[in-house]
């Protein structure tokens, strides 16, 4: 496995890409997602205890921004299984030196790259092809009643999307505007 730095956005500590190295034969390749001791050797202290999978049918499908507040926050691991998606996370980490700015990354099925996105930090992404599957891998127990959003085209991050969202649910669509106390 290799890491390197989201493509997009600003250089933030913290959210790393994933790269698997596959190994290659005549039936196809195989590739280790998870392994603890390569986390460690990445100096990333992660232990999935939650898995959970977005299903999205339709192009420019647009989730987030979310995260959850606080003693709840939550670390993850981001993957496309199927499809394609570009993810963003957002620092909002207040006493860091690039708070409210935000990276992103490409991933897709076939670059098989995961997004690394620690504690305190709000995410979201937006489909670059129809039937994207996302899977999370979370290392924390969700706790209902402490998630939080913000609006994807909030002025206090000025994300550059690829594309306008085509798809997008109420809640995501109508969060207030960010307010830096409300971290």
């Amino acid at each position: 496995m290799e890491r390197h730095c989201p493509e997009f956005g600003h250089k933030i500590d913290g959210p790393l890409v994933l790269a698997p190295t596959p190994h290659r034969d005549e039936r196809g390749s195989f590739s280790r997602l998870s392994c603890p001791e390569e986390f460690s050797a990445f100096d990333l202290d992660f232990t999935p205890v939650q898995m959970s999978l977005s299903r999205n049918h339709a192009i420019h499908t647009l989730r987030g921004m979310h995260d959850q507040a606080g003693d709840w926050a939550e670390g993850k691991i981001v993957r496309a299984v199927r499809g394609a998606i570009y993810d963003v996370a957002v620092d909002l980490r207040s006493n860091s030196p690039t708070y409210c700015q935000w990276c992103a990354t490409l991933l897709s099925a076939d670059n098989m790259h995961a997004f690394y996105i620690p504690r305190g930090f709000s995410h979201g992404f937006l489909t670059l092809e129809a039937d994207s599957d996302v899977l999370y891998q979370i290392d924390r127990m969700f706790v209902p009643g402490h998630g939080r959003g913000f609006r994807w085209n909030d002025p206090a991050f000025g994300i550059d999307w690829p594309h306008e969202p085509q798809v997008i649910g109420e809640r995501d669509a109508t969060y207030a505007d960010f307010k830096a106390d409300s971290s």
